[in-house]
């Protein structure tokens, strides 16, 4: 028993280990290895290993017979702040990370188990591809992967972390999770590599120009987070964790009250201007309504006039979508209705109540949006409000003119509760454009149309534009005073907290994809 047990111990340091010469390279690529990459993500000591000895039963070319255990994944579970988590790593010192028949299985095990459990999924990925001296039985392993991801969408939180190389088919499981990190430099991500795109095109490109964290992070709007290192990556990783519930059936994890239903926050009477033109960063007045001026934004380089961010207030998890003035004055396009959406869907299927902060002119007109499909676009935002049944609470901090407002969960579509600053302005067009449309025969006839446009303005204003209109018609619930928003929506929230709302009952909706 003695001399088994030492055999066996010396074979598992041996695995875990891994040559020393591969280890190497990793590290001289500025990467870290799949175990040096758990222990950052969870909780020490706190994972539990599982398949540490599965080898591949392949027979390809240039196998050569090796046969590695692990096959070039870890898999298994831990924790991450005390909370149970399943994980599995691609591990690039073996076989380069390519998944063959065995690498496949064992993501397949972790990850019925991750449902099975209700947990979130993390996944690492570093890999070459698919194992081509496998052929088919790689191909019908990335399938089973994107098959349970599909199956477990809305389940459990689903987040991919690209670490390295991430190509063809392999791409998809970042495109299909719920949130994906890269990380800069070192990830890249595409289905077709360089050298296709050269012989196809005719264009060279290099990895990162073709598929690296600043493309993705800001032009194609697959990576949700984009950071400079591995380590600031995965302790995001945690953080974004510490906001999601384990499963649609748990609530997302709550911290104690700290006062926020009474909370008054003087600097929000300063940081949004009264003028409907001026600009102004949202995200500061996301930083006055938010707990501690914490939040975690999703997408925060793609479609940056809408902002998206899980947050706390008063100790339990929100999403909030925000409009951007910082940006193209915060008007809704296609990929800013997009972006909402996504982050709209995946709160309601986890639970997690929604606050709206609007300040929209309206649509982005134009040829290019209209031809890339602003419709069908903003279409997908609308369906995903329309919806939505967590707790809802529409805040219009200042204009609010057509189909923006409607779309940015306005009564009409169906939000719990609506607030309105005193500078609110919610209309079908602003006072100057509807005077220019109305009264466009009168401007033009007129002796002086400057002072005429500027009375009709002034009136249209006066009767239709003013703060308290949709108060009046009970479109909107109430009109405070801004400095009282944090404590306004905290009360909301509260009183909303046991809403129940069951949907009708239908196989599913056809969303506007």
């Amino acid at each position: 028993m003695q001399a088994l047990r030492e055999r066996l111990g010396a074979r598992r340091r041996e695995v875990v280990a891994g040559r020393r010469e591969a280890v190497d390279r990793q590290h001289a690529l500025g990467k870290r290895t799949a175990r040096e990459r758990l222990e950052l993500l969870l909780d020490e000591g706190s994972f539990t290993e599982i398949e540490l000895y599965r080898r591949h039963q392949a027979h390809g070319p240039k196998l050569g017979g090796h046969r590695p255990h692990t096959d070039g994944v870890i898999t298994g579970s831990g924790t991450i702040y005390g909370r149970r988590v399943f994980v599995y790593a691609q591990d690039f010192t073996v076989f380069g990370g390519s998944l063959g028949e065995a690498h496949a299985a064992k993501i397949h095990k972790v990850m019925d188990l991750a449902v099975d459990n209700g947990a979130p999924l993390i996944g690492l990925n570093d890999s070459g591809g698919a194992r081509i001296q496998e052929g088919v039985m790689s191909l019908h392993g990335y399938g089973g992967i994107f098959r349970r991801i599909v199956q477990a969408s809305g389940v459990i939180p689903q987040i991919s972390v690209v670490l390295g190389p991430c190509a063809g088919g392999a791409a998809y499981s970042p495109a299909l999770a719920d949130f994906t990190f890269m990380v800069r430099d070192t990830a890249q991500m595409y289905l077709t590599g360089p050298d296709v795109v050269e012989a196809v095109s005719g264009r060279r490109v290099s990895h990162d120009e073709l598929g690296g964290a600043g493309v993705h992070g800001s032009q194609s709007g697959v990576a949700s987070f984009v950071y400079d290192d591995e380590a600031d990556c995965l302790e995001d990783v945690r953080y974004l964790v510490s906001l999601l519930p384990g499963n649609n059936l748990e609530p997302p994890p709550a911290c104690p009250p700290c006062g926020a239903d009474s909370d008054v926050r003087p600097r929000l009477a300063e940081i949004v201007p009264v003028e409907p033109n001026r600009p102004y960063d949202m995200r500061l007045v996301i930083e006055e309504l938010v707990d501690d001026g914490d939040f975690l934004e999703v997408h925060e380089g793609w479609a940056r006039n809408v902002v998206c961010a899980l947050a706390r207030l008063d100790g339990e998890v929100v999403g909030v979508v925000a409009n951007q003035p910082l940006v193209l004055a915060g008007v809704l396009d296609a990929d800013a209705a997009q972006k909402a959406a996504r982050f709209v869907r995946f709160c309601d299927a986890f639970g997690i109540p929604l606050v709206t902060l609007v300040d929209v002119p309206g649509f982005l007109p134009g040829v290019d949006q209209e031809r890339e499909g602003i419709i069908r676009h903003g279409a997908k935002l609308l369906y995903a409000y329309c919806e939505a049944t967590v707790p809802r609470v529409q805040v219009i901090v200042r204009k609010a003119y057509g189909g923006a407002y409607i779309v940015m969960d306005s009564r009409s579509v169906g939000t719990d509760l609506s607030l309105a600053w005193p500078t609110n302005e919610i209309a079908v067009m602003g006072a100057e454009g509807a005077v220019n449309v109305l009264f466009r025969k009168e401007l033009a006839t007129a002796a002086d149309p400057a002072t005429l446009r500027a009375e009709l303005t002034e009136e249209y204003a006066r009767q239709l534009v003013h703060p308290y209109y949709a108060a009046e018609r009970g479109v909107v619930d109430d009109v405070i005073d801004p400095v009282q928003t944090r404590s306004a929506v905290a009360r909301g929230l509260a009183m909303l907290r046991n809403k129940r709302r069951e949907p009708p009952r239908r196989k599913h909706g056809n969303i506007p994809l």
